[in-house]
């Protein structure tokens, strides 16, 4: 009897500065092997509208969606 493997999920918020500055590619870059480090792989990276630093504002960042199995 073969077993469906079960995923766990993780979403991390990417932003650089309330300023709007660009994304910094070797920061995303570090912080993406940081989780494959502990077993996380890319699932998908979405572009959003972020809750800044400080103020109700929001930044432009991204979600970083991790998907590992379970166990």
């Amino acid at each position: 009897m073969s077993t469906v493997p079960t995923y766990e999920y993780k979403v991390v918020t990417f932003r650089e500065s309330l300023v709007g500055d660009a994304l910094d590619s070797g920061k995303l870059e570090k912080l993406l092997n940081k989780h494959a480090e502990d077993g996380w792989a890319l699932k998908a990276i979405t572009s959003a509208d972020v809750k800044g630093r400080i103020g109700p504002g929001a930044v432009e960042g991204l979600l970083i969606t991790f998907e590992r199995p379970r166990g």
